[in-house]
């Protein structure tokens, strides 16, 4: 069992402290059996890791604190960059822009964890405020500069959710409508006066964050499956904090389920993802709106990719469709998906179905095809993600984007994609840092540090700091230990994937 979830006694240690030894007992049911039923033909160490995933996601054990992340390489480095430019004070606490259509907590939820602001039902509407992440405890601001900086911290730095302040919510949907006497039908005027008195309340405080910024960048976080509100303000902070707090932070988080049965709750899921589409979509362009904002920054996790790229995807269908330069009205930057679990097919067609659309691109001279983004499609990818075995069964799905490698995409249509300029695939094959191999952008320094380069340093890969192995056209991958040792890798031509 131990070779299948994690390397050394830390999986084992994890999944003994939720069940005790009946998980990893020979009498234990038959994996396959219990999760999918008889008629399902999987290997046994797939068989053993979708049941322990199955057993830890649905269950649910006593969490201990959440912790800051690990500090990126990039930081750790003698001479480094420094981590906060400004010769500013800073709090411990972060304070994010959150904006969500969440419902309230279900009693389920509450009984769970009564501080939490936001559940898992969807919630008709979008609500949006402030949400704290305090780091402590009880740190001082310049212990959490010491702390944020080392390789073994001396001290726990712990994540725990502050004030949470909604400081306003758009109408109920559907919006209310009236017929007029000639047959055209209008939105209710009170529906539209209330949704203009939304917006400008949501400006305004975004107007405010923004006055503050050095970078005057948004960075928006869409997290995946089996988040809560409070996860998803974690995730936020500690990526806001490791790029100097300089970007307006904020994230989009959505109906995810964390409670009940697995399958249930996965599959929900998903449809809770396709329903927060036209949300985000909403968010995303009211942000990229407003003048001063230089760029929008989209990170998305897990299920949150399958979200972030639809959405994405309808703005730029919608940009395109008013005649508009989508790199110019929307001012996105780097579009960033970690771990995405989203069919590979789907998400080719998501990233180049407005090139196979002729009849949709008009206004550009000799048919030029509009830019949607001003940096590029970052991908990053590990084949060793456990917790993607799931979806890939469930799904019947042979290929999720977030286990891909140089060897799965065809070298057609790599070339394609180099063609654009626009996608990188980032391969990370290295020690799992955490229990499944899903969260390796925050817990593993390595992974992290090319973030930070990217994000707030705009390095391209390739050069100092990115100094990653180039496999293909697009692909990229973290050097393993015997490429750190002066070996070197050639990825294989026989891809399995992307163009025929």
């Amino acid at each position: 069992m131990e070779a299948v979830l994690g390397e050394g006694a830390v999986a084992q240690s994890a999944l003994e402290s939720c069940f005790g030894e009946i998980i990893l007992s020979a009498q234990a049911p038959e994996p396959a059996t219990v999760l999918f039923g008889a008629t399902m033909n999987l290997g046994s160490r797939h068989r053993l890791a979708i049941a322990a995933i199955f057993l830890l996601l649905a269950a649910g054990c006593a969490a201990k604190p959440r912790t800051l992340m690990p500090t990126p390489l990039v930081y750790r480095e003698a001479g480094g960059p420094p981590l906060f430019e400004q010769r500013v004070e800073f709090s411990p606490t972060v304070d994010l822009l959150y904006i969500t259509d969440r419902g309230r907590p279900t009693a389920e939820e509450e009984e769970e964890d009564p501080s939490l602001p936001y559940g898992e039902t969807r919630g008709r509407r979008i609500a949006f405020g402030s949400a704290a992440v305090r780091m402590g405890p009880a740190l001082t601001w310049d212990e959490v500069v010491t702390q944020s900086r080392l390789s073994e911290r001396t001290r726990d730095v712990d994540l725990a959710l502050g004030d949470v302040v909604e400081l306003g919510a758009y109408p109920p949907e559907p919006y209310d409508i009236e017929a007029l006497p000639n047959g055209a039908i209008i939105r209710a005027p009170e529906f539209q006066a209330r949704h203009d008195r939304a917006s400008e309340v949501l400006v305004s405080e975004f107007d405010r964050r923004l006055a503050t910024s050095p970078t005057k960048e948004v960075l928006l976080f869409v997290h995946g499956f089996n988040e809560t509100f409070a996860t998803a303000a974690f995730t936020t902070a500690e990526l806001c904090h490791f790029l100097g707090r300089e970007p307006v932070c904020a994230f989009f988080t959505w109906p995810a389920s964390h409670t009940g049965n697995f399958l249930i709750s996965y599959t929900n899921t998903t449809e809770s993802a396709q329903y927060a589409e036209d949300h985000l979509k909403k968010a995303i362009r009211l942000l990229a709106s407003q003048p001063g904002v230089e760029r929008v920054h989209l990170l998305a996790h897990s299920r949150g990719a399958a979200l972030m790229l639809s959405a994405a995807h309808k703005l730029l269908i919608e940009s395109i469709a008013a005649g508009h330069e989508p790199v110019e009205s929307l001012k996105l930057g780097e579009l960033i998906l970690f771990s995405p679990d989203v069919d590979m097919e789907i998400a080719a067609q998501r990233i180049t179905a407005y090139i196979s659309d002729p009849d949709l691109i008009t206004a550009w001279p000799e048919r030029r095809l509009p830019r949607g983004l001003h940096g590029q499609l970052t991908i990053y990818t590990s084949p060793e993600d456990r917790a993607l075995l799931v979806s890939r069964i469930l799904f019947r799905s042979r290929h999720r984007l977030g286990q891909l490698t140089a060897e799965d995409l065809k070298p057609e249509g790599q070339r394609f994609l180099a063609k654009t300029g626009k996608v990188n695939l980032i391969t990370y094959e290295g020690k799992r840092t955490d229990l499944f191999g899903h969260s390796y952008f925050t817990t593993n320094p390595e992974v992290s540090s090319d973030l930070v380069q990217l994000l707030r340093y705009d390095k391209r890969l390739g050069e100092p700091g990115r100094e990653l192995i180039r496999t293909g056209p697009v692909t990229w991958e973290f050097p393993t230990a015997e490429a750190k040792e002066g070996g070197s890798r050639v990825a294989s031509t026989s891809g399995t994937v992307f163009i025929d």
